[in-house]
């Protein structure tokens, strides 16, 4: 065997070259390497120009998973004879023609880059029609003959085997079943940004996929489409979006829907996010999303979301990169709110609120642009259709404020008004007080004089060792972890009081001094307010030294410079209003953890009752603040499988 031959580094110079300009068949091919990665990218950009010449049916033909043979027809306008040469040379387009349009791109293509890089790499040919036309016309692009053909209005784009000019390029492409799926997954993202145009995927001369154009209005489109090509589950387990900012200058709309937390998945596969019908990977974006999943997802858990960002396309610029896939945002921060308000507020309405109603969840706009406060004490559906609470028959409702410490008012619970005060010892500002409630105290009676068909989670029957409360509705029985509701509520009640305030800091004896590098020193004098809204002082006592001389209260004990350096990073990559919230967020989840009734604590019935209607009444509460489900309906079909009736 013999051994490896090591490279030797010498000193030699490199001979001079004289600079000079490359031909342009070279320079055509080093941009296909940054436009064609793979057949998936070709399919892309192809059905890019499909669409932009206004196709309503798409057909993509495909075989050894798009290395050998790739071919998209459309029914578009067509490519008049005349152009079909200069469709092939570099930085030729129809679709922008100066600078203000390319600040202002409204179509999917615009470079004028595919077309050359894709013929520089591959054999490839334009077969195309006008409706003014008496025939087609076919170009080769290798010869630049042109012959007339027979073709239907629209276009036919050829392209065979890929990367043959360049054969390195060829070696590093996956299997033909990789290279299938990746083509598919392209097509995908184009079927959901427009489903009034019918896609059909055919591999080996078999249909793979259809996706048709439905007949009906856009919303309906759209939702037939979410169906087909992400699965009836997301169509049933998604809410619906439609939020729009208003802010300064021209608002941002968001609408789409937004899977709920139960469907959540281990892989990211299935988030599309498009920006003026563009399908885009954005870290804004993206972001935004993962932060309005952040108080119902449990763990690592990957949401299911399909958003459609609606932008002046001057504030937003798509040409960031050759494969068009990444944009830029004027303003970001408005972007990432908009998107992260309009999944908060889509989220937020509980869902046990809509059993009784078998309907999906639409959102108003109202409430889509009202306050937390306001949404809070807004009256949902079911309370204005008249339901509530029966009247008391005895007073031992009031053991369920016992689950609170004994500062909390001892008065009856109802539908209409927030959960009871619950004030921790330490932790809070010295400012923090329980709002006031104007709803009116009814007593509580035997809840078995209403139907179980009245309260969307149903009549309370039993507790089930101390940890579950099992209840009646009419889809049949609901079972509900009642230490996670009730985190839940009391944690929704403090967010609400403590909108305003700060939390609470405590001086250290001795300040945490440590070495600070350049973005830490920066960080801490431009967030100075962020941070003492946190309940962190820190202060530089050289040019680079950082001095930390208070804490949060209810973290005195921790690792002050280890939470100050956090801190600061955090600041540093995002905006200071969202750290603000997510450590207030994390800090009263854990207060609220604390505060929650505990596992086999007996309730009774009126307890059970009281807990599931507050359950009915506050935001999120399908979800604990670890993310985990708080409550679990069984219906009668699944009751009478595991028993087999009708066998």
């Amino acid at each position: 065997m013999r051994p490896p031959k090591i490279l030797q580094v010498t000193n030699t110079p490199t001979p001079r070259r004289a600079i000079q300009e490359l031909p342009d068949e070279l320079i055509s091919q080093i941009a296909a390497g940054e436009v064609v990665e793979r057949p998936a990218s070709v399919v892309r950009e192809l059905v890019d120009n499909a669409l932009d010449a206004g196709a309503t049916e798409v057909v993509v033909r495909l075989s050894a998973g798009g290395v050998r043979l790739i071919r998209i027809e459309d029914d578009g306008m067509g490519i008049r004879r005349h152009e079909l040469p200069v469709a092939l040379k570099r930085h030729a387009t129809s679709k922008i023609a100066s600078l203000d349009d390319l600040q202002n791109v409204s179509t999917m293509g615009f470079r004028g880059e595919a077309l050359a890089a894709i013929n520089s790499i591959a054999d490839m040919s334009l077969l195309s029609r006008t409706d003014d036309a008496e025939h087609g016309w076919q170009l080769d692009g290798r010869t630049g003959e042109l012959k007339p053909s027979a073709r239907a209005v629209g276009t036919t784009v050829e392209v065979r085997e890929l990367f043959y000019a360049t054969p390195a390029r060829r070696k590093f492409l996956k299997t033909d079943a990789t290279e299938l799926a990746h083509c598919i997954e392209a097509v995908r993202r184009h079927a959901l940004a427009r489903p009034d145009v019918g896609f059909a995927i055919w591999h080996e001369g078999k249909l793979i996929e259809q996706w048709r154009a439905p007949r009906r209005e856009a919303m309906e489109s759209l939702t037939q489409r979410l169906s087909d090509v992400m699965g009836e589950t997301f169509a049933q387990q998604s809410v619906a979006i439609d939020f729009r900012s208003d802010g300064p200058g021209t608002p941002v709309r968001v609408w789409g829907r937004a899977g709920l937390p139960d469907i959540a998945r281990a892989r990211p596969d299935l988030q599309f996010a498009y920006v003026n019908g563009r399908f885009v990977r954005d870290k804004v974006l993206t972001h935004a999303a993962r932060a309005a999943y952040e108080d119902v997802l449990h763990g690592q858990r990957q949401p299911l979301y399909a958003l459609y960002v609606e932008i002046d396309p001057t504030r937003v610029d798509v040409n960031v990169h050759p494969t068009k896939i990444e944009v830029r945002f004027r303003d970001s921060r408005e972007v990432h709110q908009a998107v992260r308000h309009a999944l908060e507020d889509a989220l937020a309405a509980p869902r046990a609120g809509l059993l009784a109603q078998a309907a999906p969840l639409a959102l108003e706009s109202e409430a889509a642009n009202a306050t937390p406060s306001e949404r809070f004490a807004a009256p949902r559906p079911w309370q204005q259709a008249g339901m509530h609470l029966p009247p008391r028959q005895d007073s031992r409702v009031n053991d369920f404020a016992a689950m609170w410490p004994a500062a909390a008012p001892t008065v009856p619970l109802t539908a209409q008004e927030p959960p009871p005060a619950w004030a921790p010892a330490s932790g809070l500002p010295a400012n923090f007080a329980p709002a006031p409630s104007s709803a009116p105290s009814s007593p509580l009676s035997d809840a078995a004089e209403l139907p179980p068909g009245d309260w969307p989670l149903g009549r309370a029957m039993a507790q089930l060792q101390g940890v579950y409360i099992l209840a009646e509705n009419t889809q049949g029985l609901v079972v509900v972890d009642m230490h996670a509701a009730h985190e839940r509520i009391v944690y929704e009640r403090l967010k609400t009081q403590l909108d305003e305030a700060s939390l609470a800091s405590q001086p250290l004896l001795i300040p945490a001094s440590f070495a600070a590098t350049p973005q830490e020193m920066a960080t801490a004098q431009v967030a100075a307010e962020a941070l003492q809204a946190l309940g962190l002082e820190i202060a530089p006592l050289s040019p680079k030294t950082l001095a930390v001389r208070a804490v949060p209260a209810s973290l005195a004990q921790g690792d002050a410079v280890e939470l100050a350096r956090s801190v600061l990073a955090e600041l540093a990559q995002h905006d200071a209003s969202e750290v603000l919230t997510r450590a207030r967020n994390e800090l009263l989840a854990t207060m609220a953890c604390h505060g929650a009734v505990r596992a086999n604590r007996r309730l009774t019935l009126e307890e059970m009752n009281a807990l599931l209607r507050q359950m009915e009444a506050t935001e999120r509460s399908d979800q604990c603040n670890h993310g985990r489900p708080t409550w679990r309906q069984l219906g009668m079909r699944e009751l009478d499988a595991l028993f087999l009736r009708g066998r």
